[in-house]
C-alpha cells in the first residue's frame, strides 16, 4: 500500500491551520509547527480537527522527513531551517500555492507596495454585488486553504504579498492586478530592489494570452519592467496622467474604463474613495470587472458606496472642527506621500515606529506644503527629527497613541486635520498597525 504524503507546514496562523485542514481532508498525513506560541483560536482548531502539532520549538528531524512543506509568508527564505530543507530538496510553497492545486475557480490576483487591501476589497464588493460567488482571501478574510477545503466559490479575489508570491511556483492568476512597486520590506530582499521588483513581478507568472494583467503605467518601476518582460497576457493600463487606448485613464472630472471599445465613464466626485491613490485603486478594479464581463451600472454603483477599510483613510471623529484620520495602516513612505496629498487642510501629522529603511526626502514637498506640525509617535525618532526640524517649526515625541493625540489635538485649530499615517511598521510600542489604529481611535473618542 503506498505511504501516506507528508505535509509539514511551519506556522500555524490563518494560512498555516487553513492549509492543514486542507491537506488533511486531501488524505495527507499533516503535521504543524510553530515557533511561538499558538493563539487560543488556532489551537482549538487544531485540536477539534485532531491535527497534530507542536509549538514553541521546530522539531527539524521530524519536519526534514516531509515530502513538501508550506510556509508561512512570515518565515524568510534565508531562516536556517527553510535552507536545510532546501538544500535537501524539498518542496517549500506557500498556502496559496497549495491550495491553488484544488480549485478550479478564477483568480483574481492583487498585489503592490500600497492600495493592494483596498483594492482587493473593492474588487470583491463589485463582484459580490454583481451576484457572483465569489471568496476573498490571501492577505484578507478567512484563509485561502480554508475556503477551498469547506467552500465552492467561481471566483476568489486574492491579496498578494510578496512574501506570498516567493513561495508560488505553478499558481496561475487569471486576472493579475499590480498597482505599483515602490521599496518596502527591503531587509527581506537584500536591500536590493530588482529581487524585490522580481518577487512583485510573480503575479503574472504562468498567464497565457488568454489571461489579463492589469498595472498602472504611471508607476515608473511598473513600466520600465513591463516594456523589458515578454507578457503574453492581455494588458490593461491605467493611468491619469496620458490617455490608454484599452483599459483606464482620467479625463477631467472622470475616470474612462474603455475595454472592447465599449467604455464606462464615471465622475471622480462620485467615487466613494477619495485621494488620488484611490482612483488609481478604483480604475484597477474596475477594469478587472469588466474584463469578467459585470454590467457597467453595477461597477458604477459599487465604486460609489464601496466603505473604505479600517485603518486606512478612515474618518474617526471630528472635534471642535478638527477632523481626527487614522491611516494606521500606512507603513511605508509611499502610502504616506498619498495619505498627505489627499489631504487638503493644513496638518497635524502623527508619525513614526520601526522604521524599515525610509528615505524621507520623498515627503520634503509635500510637508512643507501641508503639514504644521510633527507628533511623533515612536522609540527612536532621530531620523523624522532629522529630516523634518528645518521644514515643519514644531516638532514634540510621544511614546503612547494616548499622548500623541493630546498633543496633537492642543497643536491643531478649527480648520486643521490630525492625521495619524505612520511611514513605519509598529512593533516598538504596538503589537501591529490595527492595535496602533485602534488605540489611536480610542484616544480621539475619548478627548
Amino acid at each position: 500500500m503506498e505511504s501516506r504524503r507528508k505535509i509539514a507546514v511551519l506556522g500555524a496562523g490563518e494560512s498555516g491551520v487553513g492549509a492543514a485542514i486542507l491537506a488533511q481532508k486531501k488524505g495527507m498525513d499533516v503535521w504543524v509547527s510553530d515557533k511561538g506560541k499558538i493563539k487560543d483560536k488556532y489551537l482549538s482548531v487544531l485540536q477539534n480537527e485532531k491535527i497534530p502539532f507542536e509549538q514553541q520549538q521546530h522539531s527539524e528531524d521530524k519536519i526534514l522527513q516531509a515530502d513538501e512543506v508550506i510556509k508561512s509568508p512570515g518565515i524568510p527564505e534565508n531562516a536556517p531551517l527553510v535552507v536545510k530543507l532546501k538544500e535537501k530538496g524539498v518542496p517549500v510553497i506557500s498556502e496559496i500555492e497549495f491550495a491553488a492545486r484544488y480549485t478550479d475557480a478564477k483568480m483574481v490576483c492583487i498585489t503592490g507596495s500600497n492600495g493592494k487591501t483596498t483594492t482587493t476589497m473593492l474588487t470583491y464588493h463589485i463582484f459580490k454585488k454583481a451576484g457572483l460567488n465569489v471568496g476573498l482571501a490571501g492577505n484578507v478574510g478567512k484563509s485561502f486553504a480554508l475556503q477551498v477545503a469547506t467552500e465552492k466559490y467561481d471566483y476568489y479575489v486574492l491579496e498578494l504579498s510578496s512574501f506570498q508570491l516567493d513561495d508560488m511556483y505553478k499558481f496561475k492568476a487569471d486576472v493579475a492586478i499590480l498597482l505599483n512597486i515602490t521599496p518596502d520590506h527591503m531587509d527581506r530582499y537584500d536591500h536590493k530592489m530588482e529581487n524585490y521588483t522580481n518577487s512583485k513581478f510573480k503575479i503574472i507568472q504562468n498567464q497565457t494570452e488568454l489571461d489579463s494583467f492589469i498595472y498602472c503605467l504611471d508607476d515608473e518601476v511598473t513600466k520600465t519592467e513591463v516594456s523589458k518582460r515578454n507578457i503574453p497576457a492581455k494588458k490593461y493600463p491605467f493611468s491619469v496622467k496620458e490617455q490608454v487606448p484599452e483599459g483606464a485613464y482620467k479625463s477631467g472630472d472622470e475616470i474612462i474604463i474603455n475595454l472592447n471599445q465599449n467604455p464606462l465613464s464615471m465622475a471622480v466626485q462620485r467615487l466613494s474613495l477619495f485621494g488620488t491613490h484611490n482612483v488609481y485603486n478604483s480604475m484597477a478594479a474596475a477594469i478587472a470587472a469588466r474584463v469578467v464581463d459585470i454590467r457597467k451600472e453595477t461597477i458604477r454603483e459599487s465604486l460609489a458606496d464601496f466603505q473604505n477599510i479600517e485603518h486606512r483613510l478612515e474618518h474617526v471623529a471630528t472635534i471642535h472642527g478638527v477632523e481626527f484620520i487614522n491611516d494606521s495602516k500606512a507603513t511605508n513612505i509611499n502610502s504616506t506621500w498619498y495619505a498627505l496629498e489627499s489631504v487638503n487642510t493644513p496638518i497635524v501629522w502623527i508619525v513614526g515606529g520601526i522604521d524599515k529603511g525610509n528615505d524621507y526626502t520623498t515627503l520634503t514637498e509635500m510637508v512643507k506644503q501641508k503639514v504644521k506640525a510633527i507628533v511623533c509617535l515612536g522609540k527612536d525618532n532621530r531620523k523624522i527629527l532629522s529630516a523634518f526640524s528645518v521644514l515643519v517649526p514644531t516638532i514634540i515625541e510621544t511614546s503612547s497613541a494616548s499622548e500623541a493625540v493630546r498633543k496633537a489635538s492642543k497643536l491643531s485649530q478649527s480648520g486643521d486635520t490630525v492625521l495619524l499615517s505612520p511611514a513605519c511598521a509598529s512593533f516598538d510600542l504596538f503589537q501591529n498597525y490595527e492595535d496602533r489604529g485602534n488605540q489611536f481611535k480610542d484616544a480621539v473618542r475619548a478627548l
